[in-house]
């Protein structure tokens, strides 16, 4: 099993609340005195995590370019996540709750739409394992924990995939800034997969061409579109108010 490091104190907390057996080592930043740093250290001493303290060039280094906090992690590679655990999800879940990404390549839009994800109640998040950003140290920290509490399930084929949701008896809804049906208007209460597609380009022709319905964010000022993790909170959000109402 590979390992990677972590950066930030939402990804180590989200770790060391549910995987502490995937920590191999801690690195904190030398001389650094607060609450959050020494709770993290405390919690992690319990479970016999070696602790490494560094001076901040140290961690910058290590870091290479990316916003650390004053702490980093060398952990285990977590669960990786197939077609067959979509299935049990979708057969888990009485009302399954599905985010698609298509072509999403900035690990900065893939962490954010994790974290709208995880704040909308998505039971999973399926990306296909060619053209897709990496669950990679930038994705994690910017989905501020969510990489650890929602699925993110690698698919070979995303169009097979989406056919075999639709099987299951799951609504697929397509997001596409040409049809008339903006997604207020839709019906998104029911088991439900949104598809977004790459910003510019959006969804691919034979993803397009599997969502049973495309839908539309209504714009009403000057701007043409917005950034495809925003685009995806509001969506996912309107699946919840719906689902609540």
């Amino acid at each position: 099993m590979s390992n990677e490091l972590i950066f930030g104190f939402h990804s180590v907390e989200a770790i060391l609340s549910k995987e502490p057996e995937r920590f191999l080592e801690i690195y904190a930043l030398k001389g650094r005195e607060d609450k959050r740093l020494n709770d993290v250290i405390n919690q992690a001493r319990k479970f016999g995590i070696s602790i490494q303290f560094m001076q901040r060039k140290a961690l910058d280094d290590k870091a290479k370019g990316e916003q650390h906090q004053g702490i980093i992690a060398r952990v285990r590679a977590g669960k990786q996540y197939s077609e067959k655990d979509l299935d049990d999800i979708i057969k888990r879940e009485q009302t399954p709750f599905l985010l698609v990404l298509d072509g999403i390549t900035d690990p900065h839009n893939l962490g954010a739409c994790l974290r709208s994800a995880d704040a909308a109640g998505v039971h999973a998040v399926v990306v296909p394992k060619d053209k897709s950003a990496k669950l990679n140290a930038t994705a994690r920290k910017v989905a501020c924990g969510a990489a650890e509490t929602v699925p993110l399930v690698q698919v070979t084929n995303l169009a097979r995939t989406l056919r075999e949701i639709k099987d299951a008896g799951v609504w697929v809804v397509g997001t596409a800034g040409e049809t008339d049906t903006t997604l207020f208007e839709a019906n998104l209460a029911g088991p439900i997969a949104v598809v977004m597609g790459a910003e510019g380009d959006g969804m691919r022709r034979l993803t397009r061409e599997h969502c049973d319905v495309l839908v539309k964010i209504p714009m009403v000022g000057t701007v043409s579109s917005l950034n495809v993790s925003v685009a995806t909170g509001i969506s996912l959000f309107e699946v919840l108010r719906q689902r609540n109402s």
